[in-house]
């Protein structure tokens, strides 16, 4: 029976005395129960008792009405454990792809489901049934990302242009070529891998004849901080050669200038002297850094 996870073994259609006898108790719940999404399961007509209404979520409630209330003899989410908050709401929620991967979330892992983020009854947000405006919800744990978007530079969440969930799944992101797993910080995908910032910075999109290193395999954040940084392109160093010499440090065959600029010396040209200010702006000379068609430098 598709109420399994819910109603107790061996519950019938007698058990189950419909929604119009909860608003004898639940008036403050009922009357905006018409604005909950989850109103369609009574507005269609078509779905069985266990499937309709309160008791779709909270199971029969004959016995909860004959005992004139009480926790005991109905579903309260209150008194539930994570796992079965979470199988509850996985009955009608669980097939779209955007929660596929919630099990093996982040969120899910460190015990936080459906019930902390949603108020299912009393929601002030316009959208989703959130406890609460989605920056604030976030913020509460988030405190860290709270205290780096009062950055200089940042992105504009906090003037409501960019919202946590334009880069985030909180219910799990999904990466194929993670073998199934779930991406770390939940961060969202556009098109295949593709990180999330391409959903907005569409110019930086390859593929590119000559790839950079750092953006091919390590992502975005491998040189960008993205909730706020000091630098004005949100870079990890407030410098960008500092930032470069990370992995151009000419060190053994790493992150040398190869053969085009000198012969079996592996260090920076002669010329570059880093204590000019000249150079200490890597991308005036190669500006193509995410990438580039035309020069294994990036030259423009």
């Amino acid at each position: 029976m598709a109420c399994s996870l819910l109603a107790p073994a061996g519950a019938l259609a007698a058990d189950y005395v419909g929604s119009n006898v909860c608003k004898t108790c639940h008036p403050d719940v009922w009357s905006n129960f018409y604005k909950n999404p989850h109103f369609k399961s009574l507005a269609s007509g078509t779905e069985t008792p266990e499937n309709t209404g309160c008791e779709s979520c909270h199971g029969p409630g004959k016995a909860h009405v004959e005992a004139r209330g009480g926790k005991a003899t109905i579903i309260a989410f209150s008194e539930l454990g994570p796992e079965k908050t979470l199988d509850a709401c996985l009955r009608c929620h669980g097939q779209t792809i955007s929660r596929a991967n919630i099990r093996r979330s982040t969120h899910t892992q460190q015990d936080v489901v459906c019930s902390n983020c949603h108020s299912i009854h009393k929601s002030p947000a316009p959208k989703f049934l959130l406890a609460k405006q989605q920056t604030e919800l976030c913020y509460g744990c988030h405190a860290t990302a709270r205290a780096q978007f009062s950055m200089p530079f940042k992105h504009r969440v906090n003037e409501g242009s960019v919202q946590c969930t334009d880069c985030h799944n909180p219910h799990g992101a999904f990466d194929p070529t993670w073998r199934m797993a779930a991406r770390p910080h939940m961060v969202d995908q556009r098109e295949g891998t593709e990180e999330a910032c391409l959903k907005c910075h569409i110019d930086k999109r390859g593929p590119f004849v000559f790839e950079h290193g750092s953006v091919a395999v390590e992502r975005c954040e491998t040189c960008h901080q993205p909730h706020g940084s000091m630098n004005a392109r949100l870079l990890k160093r407030p410098t960008v050669f500092t930032l470069c010499l990370q992995c151009h440090n000419g060190q053994g065959n790493f992150g040398n200038f190869g053969p085009a600029f000198h012969t079996g010396v592996q260090k920076p040209p002669s010329d570059h002297n880093l204590a000019n200010p000249r150079y200490q702006n890597c991308t005036t000379c190669h500006p193509k850094i995410h990438g580039s068609n035309t020069s294994e430098f990036f030259f423009r």
